[in-house]
């Protein structure tokens, strides 16, 4: 009695058997798997972009109203937001608090948001007259001259930048000035 064949791979036990898909159902998977494929680089964008990043001294509203003009001293102002981020040009009248948020994305310019600037004005006994905040709404752009300045010195050709340092160099301190002094010896210099 001949025994019936028995397949190379049987069937686990403990998983069922798939479903026989129809010619739509396999169209309806690869339009599935494509979309998913077209969506997974737009998926990880939040993943991989950085944290953002407080650049500069953020002088909050909290802090702000701990100050009260007429009243705050420079030495109140540095105790309760720290030391300005820039001062006026001429006088020590003003005191700039300036801050932005940013972040850097992959493979692009960091991105700088929330920009504020804060000015503590003082009068002539060093208190606070009054307490200014810009937003970026008040502030001016100012574009980048992509000029370069020139330097003075040569003009060299390639030439002469790949074989200029030819015989500009003398012998290290090492060497000694006569060539071939202790050539054929092989005895130690003196």
């Amino acid at each position: 009695m001949a025994l019936p064949p028995r397949p190379v791979n049987p069937p686990c036990p403990f998983r069922a058997t798939p479903p026989q898909r129809s010619g739509s159902a396999g169209w309806r998977t690869a339009l599935a798997l494509s979309a998913a494929l077209a969506a997974a680089p737009l998926a990880g964008c939040g993943v991989f972009s950085a944290p953002e990043q407080l650049r500069g001294n953020r002088a909050d509203a909290e802090l702000l109203q701990q100050l009260t003009p007429g009243v705050s001293s420079k030495a109140d102002v540095t105790a309760v937001l720290g030391s300005p981020s820039a001062t006026s040009t001429f006088d020590d009248r003003e005191w700039y608090y300036i801050s932005a948020m940013s972040h850097t994305r992959p493979a692009r310019v960091p991105a700088i948001e929330n920009q504020r600037v804060v000015v503590v004005r003082f009068n002539d006994q060093g208190i606070v007259e009054g307490i200014v905040q810009k937003g970026e709404d008040q502030m001016r752009n100012v574009s980048v001259v992509e000029r370069t300045t020139p330097v003075p010195g040569n003009d060299r050709s390639l030439l002469q930048a790949l074989f200029g340092n030819i015989g500009r160099f003398g012998p290290t301190t090492t060497q000694e000035t006569v060539p071939g002094a202790n050539a054929g010896s092989g005895a130690p210099p003196r």
